[in-house]
């Protein structure tokens, strides 16, 4: 007996060992990873409800159950103030101890504990055979509802319903915030769905009504179920329309209300968000009014501005893969931006511009000269300042340049699937993705935010390789902007103003959104026939962006020309010199951030445009013309001589 009781500790510490290299959770799931040294301070005397899974990594059915777990975890993760979701792995060596403490004995285990609990309290175990997403979510709802009213979480709101006697009052009055009335059955669980939905934003209150009550049904005239009724904060109210009576409906339609704001986690790390969030300060950019359902093409102007002028400039020279991935980003823009605008012109301009030049060394300053179209080559512009309108934040710092360049490469998805052969003859011809390889090698090589590069770059080496056609490139991209912004939800780089949510919402697409066991799914044709029209062509706005300057010929040179006069003083020479710089800077346009100056900038020779590249060139080519025509000269003397001496004659 003794060698079978080792042989099975041993089989222990190996299934222990098994589970920590391949374990089913991780950081990035919305939920909380438990262990022997954190399960009791977290559960004991805590301000939220817990419901924790104790699972073991080796156990087939709790590998099985993983997935459902992480898609609870992330159904309620806006609850978390009110409780929690979290797993311990028993299998773990170090949790031996705690799992046998709380009488764990099979798995996967499900214990929530109350809100305030003592440090005795060991967990009250669910024994429920439906572990589903609805089924649980319900449980989580009861466990609050079962709280009294000493222990209930701090951060939870009331999920009783309200009476006609306490809802009646409140019509016509005034307030600072949105309340919205649901009525439902007293069996649905909706409306306490949505309550805690709505936990972590502010600007709106979410009472919950029975249809049983039938003053409240006669005031407010509702005559289906679930209902929402809003009670506005200058006292009007009216009953909202939803496309669809479901959970995720309600829930959109009250987020995106004028006024309601994410409250921001608290402690979030700055390190998650695209860019960090600047200090409050009042921004003097005008507010640019715009309508959600368009794109706008000052938005990708401004991503191309910012790209090459701002982005770019933080390297000196371009060469080896650099100028590849450049160049392969110019040549994807210039074949797919959608119209015949300047900026496809100044596109194409640069693309044909640095294919056709031998060298693998290319300074950024002639790059910065051709994008400032200081060739004055007509035709070519792109405007020189910052104009967001559908990317635009409530103060500086927010969305901006990340939100125009995923927007810009959605467009370019959905071009390429709109032109297929727009890429022949060229270097992506052949890569099954090629929007999403240019966007991955130029996030992971010139992006800013380094940490946003190695998280993109995670996700596409997880799964960009099963991208197999232009239609599943478009929902890739897609898939991975609402993982980034469901990462994001709550951090220091989302705007209050423009909480990040799945996208698109019900409003906009409201045939993308369907329930499944009361879970919300996407219906992936639908949302492939949305983003094709939302980001497609005919979808683009020109509102907002700037039009091309009229460019000015040289003036004809004067018949009468005034004598040189060599006796000028020094002092009013130098006054000329630098009212002729100060008009040429005028002229120019305005230095952008990241541009170089004074030696490094171009030298502009009888105002034709070439710089100090395309000089120094002409100067090789000068020597070396000279250095050969030396050698044809002295080549043609010699043979001349030699000739004149075989062929002459002496004469007596």
């Amino acid at each position: 007996m003794l060698w079978l009781r080792a042989a099975a500790v041993l089989l222990g510490l190996v299934a222990g060992s098994l589970g920590s290299a391949a374990r089913l959770y991780t950081e990035e799931d919305p939920l909380v990873i438990l262990s022997s040294g954190s399960l009791k301070p977290r559960v004991t005397n805590s301000s939220s409800a817990w419901l924790v899974q104790f699972f073991s990594s080796w156990c087939g059915h709790c590998i099985q159950y993983s997935s459902t777990w992480k898609a609870l975890a992330q159904d309620v993760k806006d609850w978390q103030l009110a409780i929690s979701v979290g797993v311990l792995d028993c299998a773990q060596e170090e949790n031996f101890d705690v799992c046998k403490e709380y009488d764990i004995k099979f798995y996967p285990t499900f214990k929530f504990f109350r809100a305030h609990g003592p440090e005795t309290d060991r967990g009250t175990t669910y024994r429920g055979a439906d572990r589903e997403i609805q089924s649980m979510r319900q449980l989580m709802v009861n466990i609050l509802q079962n709280h009294t009213r000493l222990d209930l979480p701090e951060s939870c709101p009331p999920l009783e319903p309200y009476s006609s006697v306490a809802l009646l009052p409140l019509l016509g009055q005034r307030s600072d915030h949105y309340t919205a009335i649901m009525v439902e059955a007293a069996d649905s669980y909706v409306g306490r769905e949505v309550t805690l939905d709505l936990l972590q934003y502010s600007g709106v209150e979410v009472k919950r009504a029975l249809s049983s009550d039938r003053p409240l049904l006669d005031a407010l005239k509702i005559t289906t179920f679930p209902s929402v009724y809003l009670l506005l904060p200058n006292g009007t109210h009216t009953q909202l329309h939803v496309q669809k009576k479901l959970r995720f409906f309600f829930s959109s339609l009250l987020r995106t209300l004028s006024g309601v704001q994410r409250r921001s986690k608290p402690g979030g790390d700055p390190s998650n968000g695209q860019m960090a969030a600047l200090p409050e300060k009042q921004s003097t950019e005008p507010w640019r009014d715009f309508d959600r359902s368009i794109v706008y093409t000052a938005d990708l102007e401004s991503a191309l501005h910012y790209l090459l002028r701002v982005e770019l400039a933080t390297h000196d020279t371009l060469e080896g893969e650099e100028l590849i991935i450049f160049k392969d980003f110019v040549t994807l823009v210039a074949k797919l931006y959608p119209g015949g605008s300047s900026v496809v012109k100044l596109m194409e301009t640069l693309c044909d511009w640095l294919l056709s030049l031998p060298l693998r060394r290319i300074p950024y300053q002639a790059i910065l000269d051709l994008v400032d179209n200081k060739m004055r080559i007509s035709g070519v512009f792109l405007g020189a300042e910052l104009c967001w309108v559908g990317c635009q934040g409530s103060r500086p710092g927010l969305r901006g340049y990340p939100c125009a360049l995923w927007t810009l490469f959605h467009v370019l998805t959905v071009q390429h699937d709109a032109i297929p052969t727009a890429l022949d003859n060229t270097a992506l011809e052949g890569e099954t993705a090629p929007v999403l390889q240019v966007m991955r090698r130029y996030i992971r090589t010139f992006f800013g935010c380094q940490q946003c590069g190695h998280h993109f770059e995670a996700a596409a080496v997880g799964s960009m390789n099963s991208v197999e056609n232009r239609e599943q490139q478009i929902l890739w991209l897609w898939k991975q902007h609402n993982m980034v912004n469901a990462r994001l939800a709550g951090s220091l780089s989302d705007d209050p103003m423009f909480p990040k949510a799945p996208w698109p919402s019900p409003a906009l697409c409201p045939s993308c959104h369907e329930e499944k066991n009361g879970v919300h799914i996407w219906n992936y044709n639908n949302v492939l026939v949305f983003l094709r029209q939302h980001y497609g062509a005919s979808n683009l706005s020109g509102k907002y962006s700037l039009t091309p300057p009229q460019l000015t010929k040289a003036p004809p040179p004067d018949p009468h020309p005034e004598p040189a006069q060599t006796n000028q003083p020094q002092d009013k020479r130098q006054e000329q010199q630098g009212g002729a710089e100060r008009k040429e800077s005028a002229e120019a346009p305005p230095p952008q951030q990241g541009e170089r100056g004074g030696a490094a900038a171009g030298v502009w020779i009888l105002g034709v445009g070439f710089n100090s590249v395309d000089m120094s060139l002409c100067v090789v080519l000068y020597a070396c013309s000279c250095f050969v025509l030396m050698l044809l000269f002295f080549f043609f003397k010699v043979r001349s001589r030699r000739w004149r001496l075989r062929y002459s004659r002496l004469h007596v």
